[in-house]
């Protein structure tokens, strides 16, 4: 079921990404938005780990620069049946985690230097039971294509806005009707749909990465006392970063507000302590 949903998302994505190619440009806009969702499919499935990690200026480490992140995620991978990712880190103090790659066999794992330092050793094997957890359920490459999309979309609706402005039209528009008022719905609707889409993928994986998470470690409470943690960080100390990426962390790394709460990537961190505890509870 998780599949089919997530290939009808990504679906509508690329549909999402052809209309507006064909309200700004018509039959040709179309097929240039077609090529253009293919490309980006290919490029995120190829290359998204690689943009990512340059991004946040993450850098690789061996066994021998941290011996104890190593002996965790590779003793983690051998109960999770998962081959050995690659380690990085990245250099804030900010404590926050993602894993990304197109598969289990060329995943990564990126932690913050802040991370090693602000939790305990149980702790941290809470956050990387999640990350491997992703990684196990393939989300990494998913959640990488709609963050990939969802920008590409949000980049097509500002041209669209600027369309709009300045009076352009899409080809056929003297037999659609809507003109500069449709580009500026477009430019508008576009962003949001996106984003909810985006929503309705990595909302719920969350929470299965959760749970796959604390039965690969065994230890659900220490998952919940490090996702309180990373939360206070957050909200003392949000983390700069591409919007488009939000959702890759194990928590929101960005300061909330009401209307970012409603547009968040994650679900809210208490209802995923809950479901942690209820876990122990049985």
């Amino acid at each position: 079921m998780n599949i089919f949903k997530t290939a009808l998302l990504m679906t509508l994505l690329t549909l999402l990404l052809i209309a507006i190619g064909g309200l700004i440009g018509g039959q040709e806009g179309v097929i240039f938005a077609f090529i253009f969702a293919a490309v980006l499919n290919f490029g995120s499935y190829w290359f998204s780990d690689k943009i990512v990690l340059a991004m946040y200026r993450a850098r690789p480490v061996t066994p021998n620069d941290a011996p104890e992140l190593h002996n965790i995620v590779r003793r983690l991978s051998q109960r999770a049946n998962l081959p050995m990712p690659r380690l990085y880190i990245i250099p804030t103090d900010v404590p926050n985690a993602f894993a990304t790659g197109r598969n289990p066999k060329h995943a990564v794992v990126a932690v913050t230097s802040g991370l090693m330092k602000s939790l305990t050793l149980q702790e941290i094997e809470g956050v990387l039971g999640h990350e491997l957890a992703h990684v196990k359920n393939r989300d990494i490459l998913i959640g990488t294509i709609a963050a990939t999309m969802a920008g590409a979309i949000t980049m097509l609706a500002r041209m669209a806005s600027w369309a709009a402005m300045f009076g352009g039209h899409g080809r056929d528009d003297d037999n659609r009707g809507g003109g500069g008022i449709g580009f500026l719905a477009l430019a508008i609707l576009s962003p949001i749909a996106a984003i909810l889409i985006q929503l309705a993928i990595s909302r719920s994986r969350e929470y299965g990465a959760d749970k796959g998470g604390s039965e690969i470690t065994g230890t659900p409470l220490a998952l919940a006392d490090a996702l309180r943690k990373l939360e206070n960080a957050a909200r003392n100390r949000p983390l700069a970063l591409n919007p488009s990426t939000v959702h890759m962390f194990i928590v929101n790394p960005l300061r909330r507000n009401f209307i970012a709460a409603l547009f968040s990537t994650h679900p809210p961190v208490e209802k995923r302590i809950e479901r942690l505890e209820n876990m122990v509870r049985g």
